[in-house]
């Protein structure tokens, strides 16, 4: 079983709505949600560095407006 340090996203503040992020040994990312900690979801390192480069670029900001 792998053993998760989860880290919490720095915009995510001491608001209820946290994102966390883990990479293990076996060179997967997962991500987790503060509301729903027991769904994960796993990726690889490449697409989570895509995520967030097209997150940075504003790729996504449609789907919040």
């Amino acid at each position: 079983m792998a053993v998760h340090n989860w880290q919490k996203s720095s915009f995510s503040g001491d608001a209820a709505n946290c994102v966390y992020v883990s990479a293990v040994a076996d060179c997967a990312v997962r991500i987790r949600e503060s509301d729903d900690p027991d769904r994960v979801i796993t990726t690889t390192p490449a697409t989570f560095r895509a995520l967030i480069r097209g997150v940075k670029a504003g790729e996504f900001d449609h789907l919040t407006t």
